[in-house]
């Protein structure tokens, strides 16, 4: 059940091994894909490529900003606030929401620009958060027709997130270049799940989702903890691409290259638009945006074989939707009586006096330092 890993390596079964065959060649050529050897001209066209996607993503939510936004202001396309949230959140009341469609609109543009060497990967990572993003985009339409914060129904969201990630998780599963081995970062080792791959990883999808989702309560705060997180995944990309190639896998090589440019469009995007969503923001991503992050957080964890490692890595996701579930729990079973002064989390510290700003800074520290920790096994 346990297997050596290397990166690049798939299950022993058979028909992988005729696949890797195929994909292999015979000599690789010499080229400085090593870890010691990283200003061969492989490493800077790669790095050019990420930079290049990066500045694209950018530049794109940069330009489009003061385009869309007074445009979202004449269609009245405003935040509707929450009844029972907090107080000081009333003035946001009537910002712009759904500035989410540019960052997706920057995220596919520089992706499919920069990563058609990677599509095998990048396509369907693409798919998957717009396909999160059209649900997040009937959601917020629906709040803003009705002027209030009840959007889709909340079975017809999970619905449609269950059959998105189903498809994900049976794509993963037959996938050769994919399999339904997980990677084991203490020992370097990999887990092959078997069947029981295909409901973990559509658990995996739905929950990060809604998480992310749940995390975008403050303004900056999805989007700095999203692009911190892309940003390690950009260097884990980058780990597996080389050993990847230095293997003679260059066809898994060149598709964890192309995770490697969405990463940087994701990163890219996130700067971009936090341009406009700091503190205090001139516009939200509104569920448009959050989940189509939350896709993208998901299929980066999924395509890197890195699950394990999600919920360290997306600590501050899981902290959002843990306190939601614990709110509602002690709730139930004190009879009244909460946890948190209000969930998610960030609220609970907001109202215990900590300013937007503060809480957004902690929470991209804990992402760095846990990030940053995950990274090491992939050094070694």
């Amino acid at each position: 059940m346990f297997r050596f890993f290397s990166f690049g390596a798939r299950p022993r079964t058979e028909e992988n091994d005729v696949f890797r065959k195929k994909t292999r060649l015979p000599h690789p050529p010499e080229v400085n894909w090593g870890l010691s050897r990283m200003r061969g001209w492989g490493y800077n066209i790669a790095m050019f490529q990420v930079l290049i996607t990066a500045l694209t993503a950018f530049t794109i939510v940069w330009l489009l900003g003061p385009l869309f936004i007074p445009m979202l202001h004449r269609l009245k396309f405003g935040q509707i606030e929450r009844e029972l949230g907090p107080e000081s959140h009333k003035k946001k009341q009537g910002t712009p929401t759904m500035g989410g469609i540019m960052t997706l609109l920057a995220i596919t543009v520089a992706s499919l620009v920069f990563g058609l060497d990677g599509m095998d990967f990048v396509l369907p990572a693409l798919l998957v958060t717009v396909a999160f993003g059209i649900v997040g985009f009937l959601d917020d339409f629906i709040k803003i027709r009705r002027k209030n914060n009840l959007g889709l129904r909340a079975y017809q969201k999970l619905l449609a997130q269950i059959l998105i990630a189903s498809l994900v998780a049976v794509w993963a599963y037959r996938s050769p270049l994919i399999g339904s081995s997980l990677y084991l970062p203490i020992s370097g080792g990999e887990w092959d799940i078997g069947i029981w791959y295909i409901p973990l990883v559509v658990f995996v999808i739905v929950a990060e989702v809604n998480a992310v989702n749940l995390t975008d309560g403050l303004d900056g705060l999805a989007t700095s903890v999203t692009m911190v997180y892309s940003l390690f995944m950009l260097a884990i990309f980058s780990v597996m691409t080389i050993l990847a190639n230095q293997n003679g896998e260059l066809l898994l090589g060149n598709n964890l290259n192309g995770m490697m440019i969405f990463c940087a469009a994701v990163v890219g995007s996130s700067i971009g638009f936090l341009r406009y969503n700091t503190y205090p923001a001139r516009v939200f991503m509104g569920d448009t945006g959050s989940l189509a992050l939350g896709g993208a957080v998901s299929m980066m964890a999924i395509l890197s074989r890195s699950i394990l490692l999600l919920p360290i890595m997306g600590f501050c996701y899981l902290a959002s939707a843990l306190s939601v579930v614990l709110q509602v729990a002690t709730n139930h079973l004190n009879h009244g009586k909460r946890m948190f002064k209000m969930a998610p989390i960030h609220h609970h510290f907001e109202l215990s006096g900590y300013p937007e700003p503060q809480i957004v800074t902690m929470y991209v520290i804990v992402t760095t330092v846990l990030c940053a920790i995950c990274l090491l096994p992939y050094l070694r």
